[in-house]
């Protein structure tokens, strides 16, 4: 099983989670016109606790795992290294158990508690109905979850990976082709294609976890998966704490996009009240910012998602050798792809955030100015993720609570304070404070973390540079991006065109920022001349002989 180098790993991990949430927002597009507004909320209210409760389960696990088991194998502690496996899958196991026990016989209740007093809509038997069957999700995703971090630990990046993308094609295929059979061809009843429709987590968690599990299978023995081994002199009990130790701080990060997004739409629904927004206006601006924006954002964390993948296990190695010009290295290479890939794309969002907008929602003004702000919002928690991930893989879990908490402290001040002060200005709209407010609390837990880290002999200088040469090629795509709206400019609805239109500039402006990098040498000395040489002779044809 091929092990990957940082940067190939972190490219390998980043184009799949890339993949994963680019099918993940186009195929919504089809699923709601066949379920329909009854159905697609009936969908959001499983999923929703779905999502919750898998979190609870497995938010933490795969990093955790994946450090632990690289700091064992590192030290060469390889029955440790199994142990540590096989403690993780039965506590999972407990955890997985008691979390579908839990679903399945108080889905009622829970369907009471969404639903409310709600009339005219879903009824709370239909809701609990779908809980009980996306649960059963929960007895299978955990466990893909640990095998995933178990592979991670030993930088094997592309199964997982490819696992990723396995399951959400799975997933996809259920969603799409049970709810159109069900409803579009035997013409049932929508609440049958939604049943349908939430098996799809199931059924895709099955055949990733089966994929995995064949792949682990043919290499039992590279992995120590079959050999005997003298016992390591580390307890159950230490390895069990560093295990929750490991998770916690994983869980926070994976939940505080979540803290963010719910505060701001309570500031938002509360304050745009207040200022005396009509209460539709009020509503379709709060989702907007929560989760339509960053649906579309999601092409822009799945960088930080896929790099923290890579950049954990790489890392922990470093420091487990006290190597700490690599993990400076390491640190640096990531914030230098992080600008590298996520700057642009937020460039581009911007500009074209009215036609991205159209073809996903259809036209609409404010959406257009929700979306050419919260884009940034994702660039900045792409910073997140990677600072306090890097924190998390040098131990330093105080720090990650105390980033966190002032981050969150600083965007609930500011959402209130900055929506009035912009109320009175007639050039801002008001609903920019929260979005605001929430990309100034990203980027300040990033620099807590970040400052730390120079105690740890982290410096910053070449990313700075790299960070100055960045702006040369984007400038350069945002000049042609502009002129080619001034010269071509787009009024139509008609998604097509629009879709036509931003395939068109996307071209043209990512070629502009790519020859423009590689003509500056800004991709080889971010990816490194031997992994480009690379790329180079996969693209490069072989001649005949």
């Amino acid at each position: 099983m091929k092990k990957s180098s940082f940067v190939e790993g972190t490219i390998i991990a980043t184009l799949s989670v890339f993949i994963v949430k680019l099918l993940g927002m186009l195929y919504v597009i089809p699923f709601y016109a066949i379920i329909g507004k009854n159905g697609s909320a009936l969908y959001a209210y499983a999923y929703g606790i779905y999502v919750m409760f898998l979190d609870i389960s497995t938010a933490g696990i795969p990093f955790a795992i994946s450090k632990l088991i690289g700091e064992y194998h590192t030290l060469g502690m390889e029955e440790a290294k199994i142990r540590a496996y096989k403690l993780s899958k039965k506590v999972i196991s407990i955890i997985a158990l008691g979390i579908f026990i839990l679903l399945f016989v108080f889905a009622e209740p829970i369907g009471k508690l969404i639903i409310g007093n709600l009339q005219g809509g879903n009824t709370y038997r239909d809701v609990a109905s779908v809980i009980r069957l996306i649960s059963l999700a929960i007895l299978v995703v955990p466990f893909y979850s640990i095998a995933k971090g178990f592979l991670q630990g030993h930088n094997i990046i592309n199964v997982s990976s490819v696992s990723n993308i396995i399951e959400q094609i799975v997933r996809i295929a259920v969603i799409l082709i049970g709810s159109y059979v069900s409803i579009g061809v035997l013409h049932t009843d929508y609440r049958i294609g939604v049943k349908i429709a939430v098996l799809g987590a199931f059924v895709g968690g099955l055949f990733a976890y089966g994929y995995v599990l064949y792949r682990m299978k043919g290499e039992e023995k590279e992995l120590g998966l079959t050999e005997t081994k003298k016992k390591d002199k580390v307890s159950d009990k230490e390895i069990l704490k560093k295990l929750f130790n490991y998770a916690v701080p994983f869980i926070i990060i994976n939940t505080i996009a979540s803290i963010y997004g719910f505060t701001d739409m309570l500031s938002v629904l509360r304050m745009l009240d207040f200022l005396g927004f009509k209460g539709t206006d009020v509503e379709y601006i709060a989702t907007s910012i929560t989760t339509w924006a960053p649906k579309i954002g999601m092409v822009i964390t799945s960088v930080a998602m896929g790099m923290t993948v890579s950049l954990i296990p790489s890392v922990v190695k470093a420091f487990t050798l006290k190597k700490w010009d690599e993990v400076s290295n390491k640190i640096n290479k990531a914030l230098q792809m992080i600008i590298f890939i996520s700057l642009p794309m937020g460039i581009g969002l911007t500009v074209l955030a009215k036609p991205v907008w159209t073809i996903f929602y259809g036209s609409n003004a404010t959406g257009t100015l929700v979306l050419a702000i919260s884009v940034w919002a994702s660039v900045a928690l792409n910073f997140y993720m990677v600072t306090s991930s890097t924190l998390q893989s040098l131990s330093k879990y105080k720090l990650v609570y105390i980033s966190a908490l002032i981050g969150f402290t600083v965007n609930l001040g500011l959402n209130i304070s900055l929506m009035y002060l912009f109320s009175k200005t007639s050039f801002i709209p008001p609903f920019y404070g929260a979005v605001i407010g929430t990309i100034v609390g990203y980027l300040l837990s990033s620099f807590i973390a970040l400052y730390s880290l120079r105690k740890n002999k982290v410096e910053y200088g070449n990313t700075f540079k790299v960070f100055l040469k960045c702006l040369v090629p984007n400038i350069l795509m945002l000049i042609v991006i502009l002129a080619i709206r001034l010269l071509i400019p787009i009024t139509t609805v008609n998604k097509l065109i629009n879709v036509l239109y931003v395939a068109l500039i996307t071209i043209i402006g990512a070629s502009v920022f790519f020859v423009t990098s590689y003509k500056m040498g800004l991709i080889e000395e971010i990816l490194g001349k031997g992994y480009l040489d690379k790329i180079k002779r996969k693209l490069t044809p072989k001649s005949k002989n």
